[in-house]
Formats: C-alpha cells, structure tokens, sequence
C-alpha cells in the first residue's frame, strides 16, 4: 500500500511569488496544501506609533508608505478623518472635492493595474502583463505629475489639495481615459476569455458570502462573492452622490471572480473620471485653514473605498499639534487572516494565485 508523508514547506519571507516580504508555511499532503500559517510582521514600522510624534500636516507623506500603490488614496482617507476631527468637511471647495475624486479613482486604476498585471504573471501569462502595465505606466506618469513621484506623491493636505491642476494633464487625462476603452478589449481577449486561464481560476478558492463576512472581507474581494457594498455609493463623500456609475458585483468568490471584478472596476473608475472631468467647477482647492492645525480634544473616524478596501483612520486628539492617537484600519491585513482557510485543500501551484487574488500590499498589511 502506497504511503505519504506530510511535507512542510517554508514559502518567503523573500520568495519572488509572495507580493512582498511575507512569510507562510505550508504543511503538504503531495502537492496538495493541508495548512497554512501566516507569518507576517518583516515589513513593520511602527507608522502609527510614530503619527504621535509627527505633526498632523507632517504625517501626511508617511502614509504614502502604506499600500505604496495607493498613495493619493491613503492621504485621502487620512487628510478627510483630521477635517473631521477639526469639524470643516463642509469648506473643502467643491474644485478640490473634484480633483480628490479624479485622483482617487486614477490611482484605483493604477492599484488594479498592477493586481491584474501580476495576477497574469502570476498564472505565467506574461504577454497580459506587459499589455495591461502598459496603461498602468501612463497612470504613474500622470500621478508623477501631480506630486513629483509615482508611488509617494504627498498631494492631498487637509482643506484641499497641494496646488490646482493645468490643462495639459486633463489633456493627457482625457487621452489617456480614451485609450483604455480598447485595452480592457485587449485584457478580456488576453486573460479572461483565454481556456487556460478559465481553467487556472474558476472554481478554485472559493470564498463563501458566510465566510467572507466572518472574516470582515471589505472592497472587491467581498463583493466579488455576492455582497452589494461600496462606501463611494452607500456611505458617499466628497462628490461621489453626484456621479453615475455601477458597482460590479460577482457570485462565485473564486480566483476567475476576484480578478473579473477589478476589472469592471477599472471600467466604472474611468466613467467616474470621465463625468468629474466634465462637471468639475472652477474655484480654489484648499480651504482656510491655519498654519499650525490643533483640533480641539475629541477623537473622529473615517474611511473610504480604497482600491483594495476600506481604508479607515481613528484619531484621537488632546488638543494638541500632534495627534495622541492614531489607529490605522488596514483592509489588507483583515482579509489576509483568511488566507490559511483559502488554500487549505488547494493544488500548491494555486496557492500564489490565492494570495496574489486577496491583492495584498505589506506595507499596510504591517504598518
């Protein structure tokens, strides 16, 4: 009688599949995976710690190093939680609203550029990869643009935004916009129409609505197994009431759903761009705010739909110029937690697709 025995098999901390320095070990039956243990903690930087000794405007680039493909989007959430916290939501002009929107969702497209570039790699379909950065490219530029740097721009200050924006980069924002109406063409007939990569994720890592709910899935990966919620619609900020879109919604929680649904959302963020483009009004971009912020004692919350979920920051503030506390909510690092039980029973050449489909990034899975 054939007899097996139980393999454990260390993947990273800086293995070149694991989308960052993250560690797991796998406990295998054959090439079959038994279980899983995550082991995270290698990127850690103490970016909560040290908001206590930083101002509340000087805070504002470290959290560019969060999810470092979602700079603009992670000063976003923070910037909004101190207006809250100093109660001026209502003066933020309606033209830095605009822009806020335009650059939230351009660096959405940049962030699930990057996850289905990487995913297509991951499933060794590189052709797919380069076509898709090539529009991620064009994204970085114009976000270099903006701030001076592709992942770390450190754009959005509290009450606006750094500087207006000319009509050159709405030029080249609309061209670019245009331009990715056939490429979502070419990323279908490349991947999701392509047998071989149906066969590599469809009914593989499937993720129920019960489970996903357990684990406090948030953002795509949760309405990719049936829940209907977007903050952007349902809890809406800034100008997103004004503008029309939809929210793609899958029923499967599989691999073949979790990189479908990002793209749709790319489709909705260029619709999105497209209306604030046209609609945006003329004005200034920053509030009158003091020099020196010092919100009174009290403490505010709030989030936004970040490309890879909610993004969310807890304030606490004893008056001061520097924050007492600062409580960083990582969607990333919620729904890494239920990694173990996504792979459990899985093929182990499946177990990177897994963990490139929760789309972590561990600067913000560590903090």
């Amino acid at each position: 009688m054939l007899k097996t025995q139980e393999l454990t098999l260390n993947m990273g901390p800086v293995h070149p599949s694991t989308h960052g320095v993250y560690r797991c070990v796998l406990n295998l039956d054959g090439e079959y995976i038994q279980n899983a243990v995550n082991h995270i903690g290698y990127l850690h930087r103490g970016l909560e710690k040290l908001a206590e000794s930083r101002t509340y405007t000087q805070f504002i680039p470290y959290t560019d190093r969060l999810d470092y493909c979602s700079g603009l989007s992670n000063e976003l959430a923070y910037v909004m939680a101190v207006e809250k916290l100093m109660g001026i939501e209502e003066e933020i002009p309606e033209r830095a609203q605009y822009l806020r929107v335009i650059l939230a969702e351009l660096q959405r497209l940049g962030s699930h550029g990057i996850f289905l570039g990487s995913f297509a790699l991951d499933v060794a379909g590189a052709t797919g990869y380069f076509y898709i950065f090539r529009e991620r490219d064009r994204v970085l530029e114009l976000i270099t643009r903006v701030g001076g740097n592709r992942l770390t721009p450190n754009f959005m200050r509290i009450g606006g935004v750094r500087n207006d924006l000319g009509e050159d980069f709405f030029t080249e924002l609309k061209d670019l916009m245009d331009s990715f109406e056939p490429a979502f063409e070419e990323y279908n007939g490349l991947l999701t129409g392509n047998e071989i990569f149906q066969s590599r994720t469809k009914g593989i890592s499937v993720v129920s609505k019960e489970m996903a709910m357990d684990y406090g899935f948030n953002g795509p990966n949760l309405r990719s197994v049936g829940v209907d919620y977007d903050l952007r619609r349902d809890e809406p900020y800034l100008v997103y009431d004004r503008m029309q879109f939809d929210v793609p919604v899958t029923h499967n929680g599989d691999l073949f759903d979790r990189f479908v649904i990002r793209l749709k959302e790319m489709e909705q963020s260029v619709r999105i761009i497209k209306q604030a483009m046209k609609e945006i009004p003329e004005g200034p971009v920053m509030a009158k705010v003091p020099k020196v912020i010092k919100p009174p004692v009290g403490e505010a919350f709030h989030r936004i739909e970040n490309a890879k979920g909610h993004l969310g920051f807890h304030l606490v503030s004893d008056g001061s110029t520097k924050p007492y506390r600062n409580k960083i909510y990582a969607p990333t690092f919620v729904m890494l937690s239920a990694f173990p039980e996504m792979a459990k029973g899985t093929h182990i050449m499946d177990a990177v697709l897994i963990l490139a489909s929760i789309d972590i990034v561990l600067g913000e899975v560590d903090r």
